[in-house]
């Protein structure tokens, strides 16, 4: 037994290692130039969905209305999911600038509200490409112009853009960040490696064309969450190497970290729901295999208590983690300018290897709280 243990524990690490530095290299591979574009021709679609949103959406509006970007090409349409606050009326005071408020009102229960609120704000587009951002986020003025200058010169259908936490209130909102940019970091890596792996619904664009040709979210709505990552896994089956990842800091997009535990937990839930759905082999078995290491590093830490063998076992693994995920980070938090948070990573790895096992098991239990609602 403690040779099997010693074994698998050896090579999950040891594969582990290797698919990082397959996303490292992934990574380095997404060089991007400035975006120059003179005279912009591309009609864009703003879309956000929005449910109890007062707080913050304002901020947001203000934030799209502000884009160095020419207001004829812009199109905003927010969707107010019934909200039970004020999201509805702040949005209509935005009318006489253009911004467009679609209220859903649906007799029937959904599972994907979501999904239906995305849908049919697309139905009611006339921009040719759409780009969805959540009702909580900030961007600069010059968010807009870097996606399309990156659209129109690379003749792409779907575009991947960083997203970011940011104004961090605790020492555990700061190691969601870290953990949340390395998630980030993935998505670009991968598609650095011309495989469309995982993106964020924050900051993300697509052909309006090419939504309708892949079915939407048919065959994916059955579902609360995915509709970014599932639809780009739908796209890359049809499009493969017109998928990009833009990796300018004029494009990120900021939202805020989630201020508690169970908050946090909650929306990992979410985010591993989706694992369920995923039909590409390579994906599953590289979250497998991640889940793998964090796993044996789980179990010989626990061992390690009782025996001094797998306690050292357990250090020489852990040890080569840390390093191996401070390699990987580090381009990615430079990118971001937020290179002190890698002071987090020695918080961060302990309890990531314990969230990451459990949350393997949760993403498998199909209901969650999200938005108010129990969904699956």
């Amino acid at each position: 037994m403690i040779a099997l243990i010693s074994i698998i524990s050896l090579f999950s690490i040891g594969l582990y290692v290797v698919l990082v530095i397959y996303l490292r290299i992934g990574w380095a591979k997404v060089t991007m130039p400035p975006v120059v574009a003179g005279s912009f021709k591309t009609k864009v679609t703003v879309l956000i969905a929005a449910r109890n949103e007062e707080e913050k959406i304002h901020l947001t509006i203000e934030d799209i209305l502000a884009q160095d970007y020419p207001k004829e090409l812009v199109e905003i349409i927010i969707v107010d999911d019934h909200s039970t606050d004020n999201t509805a009326a702040i949005i209509s005071s935005y009318a006489a600038q253009g911004v467009k408020l679609l209220q859903l009102k649906l007799g029937e229960t959904l599972n994907s509200y979501k999904k239906k609120a995305i849908a049919e704000a697309i139905k009611l587009s006339t921009g040719e490409l759409m780009v969805a951002t959540d009702a909580d986020c900030r961007m600069g003025n010059q968010w807009l112009r870097t996606i399309v200058g990156f659209y129109e010169q690379n003749n792409l259908v779907m575009i991947s853009s960083p997203v970011t936490y940011f104004q961090e209130q605790s020492v555990f909102e700061r190691m969601q960040t870290l953990d949340f940019s390395s998630l980030i970091g993935m998505g670009g890596a991968f598609l650095g490696q011309g495989f469309a792996a995982t993106c964020n619904g924050a900051n993300f664009a697509y052909r309006k064309d090419v939504f309708y040709e892949v079915g939407g979210f048919s065959g994916i709505d059955e579902l609360a969450s995915g509709d970014d990552e599932l639809l780009l896994h739908k796209v890359g089956e049809r499009y493969h190497g017109r998928i990009g990842f833009l990796k300018r800091r004029e494009a990120i997009v900021y939202t805020h970290a989630k201020p508690n535990l169970k908050e946090f937990m909650q929306q990992r839930r979410r985010w591993a729901s989706k694992s369920t759905k995923y039909k590409n082999k390579k994906m599953v078995a590289f979250a497998l295999s991640v889940w793998l290491c964090n796993f044996m590093l789980l179990l010989t830490a626990v061992l390690g208590l009782y025996d001094a063998y797998f306690f050292r076992l357990f250090l020489i693994t852990i040890g080569i983690k840390y390093l191996t995920d401070m390699m990987y980070m580090t381009p990615i938090m430079n990118f971001l300018k937020r290179r002190e948070l890698l002071w987090y990573v020695s918080f961060v790895l302990p309890l990531n290897i314990i969230y990451f096992v459990i949350i393997g098991f949760l993403g498998k239990n199909k209901k969650y709280a999200w938005k108010g609602r129990m969904v699956k």
